[in-house]
Formats: C-alpha cells, sequence, structure tokens
C-alpha cells in the first residue's frame, strides 16, 4: 500500500497541468517548475531521511511519509493559488521521498527471507502507481473537475497510514529501539566517495537517465497537445511510457547481474532514446505509440543505476557511500531537466531546442555508465 503513494503525486499532476494553469493563471514556464520539484524534493529526503529514521524508527518515519504524502495531496487540490499548490505538492513529493528511502529497508527488515519476492512485489506497485493515475487524470477532471482528480489520490496514504499504525501499536517502544536495516552513521567512505570516478559515473548515469525521464512525464502531454492530441491521449501516453517501466524495472536488474560488463545494454538504451526524440521531433502523431515505446525503454538504465550500487561495492558502509552520493548529486542535477526543457520551448516556440538538451543530456548518461560499467568495485578507486 505504501508503495502505490511513491509516484501519484507526479503522474496526476501532469496530465491535467495546462487545465489547471488557465484556471489558476500560472503560465507554461510554471509546468517546468512543477517538474522539477519531484526530483529537488527526493534529493532532499535523502538527506532527510536517515535523520528521521535513527530518531524515530523506520516504522513511525514510514507513518510521517504517509502523512505528509496525504495531507500534500489533499491540500493542494482545494488551494486557490499557484504559490500554495507548488507548496503543498512539495510536501507531498517530500512525503513520497522519503517513502522512497525507507520503505526497502523496511522490506528488508521484515522479509529478510522473501526479499527477492517482497522486492519484485514493491518495485510492481510503485509503477502502478505511476500509470494509473497518468490514466484516469483526465477523464476524471472531465467528469468531476480537476481538483477532485488531484484530491482524489489522497485516500491511497491516508489507507498507507493503517498498516503501520497496527505495526507500531503491536511493536510500540521497541519499532524505535530496533536497530537492523537502519541507515549507517556517517562514515569515513563519505568523504572517500568524492574522490571515485566511479561514483562520478554513476552519478551522471542516475542523473542524466532522472533528468530525461522527468523532463518527458512532465512535458510529455503538451508535446502531443501541440501535436493536435488530446489532454486524454497525452496522459495515457504518460502511463504507458511510465508502464514499459515496470518491464525494464524488473528485467534490467537480471540483465545486469549476468554481465561483466552491462555497458552496450546502455548503448541499446541510448539508441532508443534517440529514435523517441526523434519520432516526437518530427512526426509525434505518426506513430505515437512507437516514439512512447521506445522512450519508455531509454530509462531502463535507472534500475540499472541501482543494481549497480550494490554491484559495484564490497562493503554496506561501500553500498550506503555509494547509494547516497549517486542518489544526491543526481536528483539534484537532474532538477533543471524540465525547467530547461521548458524554457528553451519557451524561447524558441518549438520542440528542437528542447530535444537537443535531453540529447546532449543522454550522451553525458553514456559517458557516465562507461565509468559506471567497469568491472571494478567502489572501494578500490576512492583513493
Amino acid at each position: 500500500m505504501s508503495a502505490l503513494t511513491l509516484r501519484i503525486a507526479v503522474t496526476a499532476f501532469t496530465p491535467l497541468a495546462s487545465r489547471i494553469g488557465d484556471d489558476l493563471g500560472y503560465s507554461t514556464a510554471v509546468v517546468g517548475v512543477f517538474g522539477m520539484i519531484p526530483t529537488a524534493m527526493f534529493a532532499i529526503a535523502g538527506l532527510l531521511t536517515p535523520v528521521l529514521s535513527r530518531r524515530f524508527g523506520l516504522e513511525t518515519t514510514a507513518l510521517i511519509a504517509m502523512l505528509m504524502t496525504a495531507a500534500g495531496s489533499a491540500v493542494r487540490a482545494v488551494v486557490p493559488d499557484t504559490w500554495e499548490l507548488l507548496a503543498f505538492s512539495a510536501l507531498a513529493l517530500t512525503g513520497m521521498g522519503i517513502g522512497n528511502v525507507v520503505i526497502p529497508p523496511l522490506v528488508k527488515r521484515y522479509f529478510s527471507d522473501r526479499l527477492a519476492l517482497l522486492s519484485s512485489v514493491y518495485i510492481v506497485l510503485v509503477q502502478l502507481g505511476t500509470v494509473i493515475p497518468a490514466l484516469i487524470a483526465v477523464p476524471l477532471a472531465d467528469s468531476h473537475g480537476w481538483r477532485v482528480s488531484l484530491g482524489l489520490w489522497a485516500i491511497l496514504p491516508l489507507l498507507a497510514m493503517l498498516p503501520w499504525l497496527g505495526v507500531l501499536r503491536i511493536r510500540r517502544d521497541h519499532a524505535r529501539l530496533d536497530t537492523t536495516e537502519l541507515p549507517p552513521e556517517p562514515l569515513e567512505a563519505t568523504g572517500k566517495v568524492w574522490r571515485s570516478p566511479l561514483a562520478w559515473g554513476m552519478a551522471l548515469m542516475f542523473g542524466m537517465t532522472s533528468l530525461t525521464t522527468y523532463s518527458m512525464f512532465t512535458w510529455m502531454p503538451t508535446i502531443f497537445s501541440d501535436a493536435g492530441a488530446s489532454a486524454s491521449f497525452g496522459g495515457s501516453m504518460v502511463g504507458v511510457f511510465a508502464l514499459i517501466g515496470l518491464a525494464a524495472a524488473l528485467s534490467a536488474p537480471i540483465v545486469v547481474g549476468r554481465m561483466r560488463n552491462p555497458f552496450p545494454v546502455v548503448i541499446a538504451c541510448a539508441g532508443f532514446f534517440f529514435a523517441g526524440f526523434a519520432g516526437l521531433l518530427i512526426a509525434p502523431m505518426s506513430a505515437p505509440l512507437v516514439w512512447v515505446l521506445l522512450l519508455g525503454l531509454g530509462p531502463s538504465t535507472f534500475p540499472m543505476a541501482l543494481t549497480l550500487i550494490n554491484l559495484r561495492t564490497r562493503t554496506s558502509a561501500g553500498s550506503a557511500a555509494l547509494s547516497g552520493f549517486t542518489q544526491g548529486v543526481g536528483y539534484a542535477v537532474a532538477c533543471i531537466g524540465p525547467v530547461l526543457f521548458g524554457a528553451l520551448h519557451t524561447m524558441t516556440g518549438k520542440w528542437l531546442a528542447p530535444f537537443a538538451f535531453l540529447s546532449v543530456a543522454v550522451l553525458v548518461l553514456v559517458g557516465g555508465a562507461w565509468l559506471a560499467c567497469k568491472p571494478r568495485m567502489l572501494e578500490d578507486t576512492w583513493g
């Protein structure tokens, strides 16, 4: 139930961004700001969650995450001004970011004997929570208004709070005192990781994938709208884009685990990105499903990067340091993607410059992956 909530505030909004802008009076440039918020809040949550989980325990931190997501999702649906919509979207997304960090160690704490199964369940539900809001956001808004369509998703995190309340009632103080799977205290490794070319490669691979993915989440409905498609069609394409990510999330870790150097897979993903960009730029409505399917295969580098974090480290301290560095730097860099993509479109009135920008990002991704995929260990490279 918690996993279902970890993307809803993103894909419930993007298909409705133009409609909400017409009502509240913000420009298309502000849409890029909304697209920046997820990666910014995820980066902040990466710093905040270890502090909260050491102070309150993993279970209470998960409960706090669900409460923040529910409150932000509900209040942003009724606010009258753009800045309030931004603020409460940020609250919901921070809750989601905390959930991103805290749920995997909870899976490991409670289901260490069924880790593969529960991890797969977790991944599938995260992706479903990405797909379903995108598919039904516009039909819901057509029948009940955008505020109902946006606020409805507050129900999921409210329901997800109930099991955590039950767990905390049973465990009481033991949940706070249990230290299994808690993030480690800051170690010397955290400082060393900055000196590793492998770590910088991982951060670029992760960051450029996130930059491109969230740019597409944000602007895909507008691209199809400019090409003459309906808002409902644009929303459904966002849903398809997210759905392809489910197949990638399940298959990429297996492929990476079986290859000594998975860099050829990254080259293939870059090819998918370039083909999808070209299709959307030159003839978006000639074969829209094909272009979106190609674009959906490109971000397979995201689960690849997460898998490599464990494959390229020997120790838990190294894994924690590499994960924090990769996601912290990566999400921080990714923030510029949706904003710059939209700004380039506003300045030129066309989509050529924005897609040229994303093409450069994919080239940087390939360069980072070349460093990240080499068969070597972090601990051998940070001296």
